[in-house]
């Protein structure tokens, strides 16, 4: 480490002279981008002068205010330059603009979370970074230019299991006696809430100790979408055993009310959400999406199935609804595998060493 960290308490401006790395998030509504940022800059600020700069972030992290930026242009107090830690397009051609128009002293990174070809200008854009992080291997595919993959990791001191069997459904006021499967992220079509909804019509009735759980935020043009999957479970009978809970802050909470998670998505980029579950010793049901066959690739976990595939889906959460020791040997492998090879740790030490890497090449 070069010099002082910037202090994070308050969310005041910081000393721009003593910032090393700037992560911007131009994306105001809650991401899995925003959601990543929030995680893993307190942990690479541990070792590292990181800033955050940009709208819909936690005043808890470091951060630079807009009027600090004109002073970027500056060299840094203790590195030959910056490094501008783009995760979106905005972003990345604000980096751009800064280094080769106003000559700020930067170096730039880009992590790809995407999972498709990628459009003539975001191929331009990311041609100009110096270095360019992968979240997957299916990701890496997908690019043109050399990088590196790093996956997420999990805070897993934030996500966690429950003290004991009992105490993860009352610490969120949810009715005991009933064992949960839950689906959580953002309700809308992509991310396969629909699916959920007809699994759990399919498997609830004839399961009396399970209920259903869905967190996540239904925004204004998936309104009516999320209502019709309320009406569905209304129709079925169901409306007091399939919950619909809104955003929760308190997600980690939730989590330990399950006993098993279901990701149905039908795109994703990464997707944290079999993650989280899995650091909170919740099996996991998850279509092919994303990263999600490399986050369940040798864990004994859970399981894999193929994207819109209602019958695998049910068949699947069905193994573990009905067989205990099953769904047991899976939480406690979920556990152990999240732990052992996604540690949030793991993911901010080796974006550090990238930008170690920038700086040493400069010094030769």
């Amino acid at each position: 480490m070069s010099g002082k960290v910037p202090a994070s308490a308050s969310g005041q401006p910081l000393p721009v002279r003593d910032v090393e790395v700037v992560a911007p998030n131009f994306k105001k509504r809650l991401s899995g981008v925003t959601s990543t940022i929030v995680q893993l800059v307190p942990k690479q600020a541990e070792s590292l002068a990181i800033t955050t700069v940009g709208p819909g972030l936690p005043d808890t992290l470091p951060k630079l205010r807009w009027w600090q930026v004109p002073g970027l242009l500056l060299k840094p107090r203790n590195r030959p330059f910056r490094v501008w830690h783009a995760r979106r397009n905005p972003e990345m051609l604000a980096g751009v603009v800064l280094r080769d128009v106003f000559r700020a002293p930067l170096k730039l990174v880009f992590t790809s979370a995407s999972q498709r070809h990628h459009t003539r200008w975001t191929r331009f854009l990311i041609k100009r970074m110096d270095r360019v992080v992968a979240t997957s291997r299916k990701t890496a595919s997908y690019l043109e230019v050399p990088n590196q993959v790093v996956m997420h990791g999990i805070d897993t001191t934030r996500f966690s299991p429950p003290p004991g069997p009992a105490e993860g459904a009352a610490a969120v006021g949810m009715p005991e006696g009933q064992r949960y499967v839950g689906c959580f992220g953002r309700v809308r079509h992509q991310k396969g809430t629909d699916l959920f909804v007809d699994a759990m019509i399919a498997l609830l009735p004839e399961r009396p100790g399970w209920s259903a759980i869905i967190a996540g935020q239904a925004t204004q043009p998936h309104a009516a979408f999320e209502a019709g999957l309320k009406e569905k479970v209304r129709a079925a009978g169901l409306a007091d055993r399939v919950h619909f809970v809104g955003t929760r802050e308190d997600i980690p909470a939730w989590y330990r009310a399950l006993s098993l998670f279901i990701a149905p998505q039908r795109w994703e980029g990464f997707g944290l959400t079999p993650l989280e579950a899995m650091a909170t010793a919740v099996p996991v049901v998850a279509t092919d999406v994303g990263a999600f066959s490399e986050l369940l690739e040798n864990s004994g976990a859970g399981t894999l199935v193929a994207v819109d595939d209602l019958g695998a889906m049910v068949a699947a959460a069905a193994r573990y609804m009905d067989d205990d020791a099953l769904r047991g040997r899976a939480a406690d492998a979920a556990l152990l595998h999240a732990r052992s090879h996604f540690p949030l740790e793991g993911e901010a030490k080796t974006l550090n060493g990238i930008y170690e890497d920038l700086w040493r090449k400069a010094s030769k």
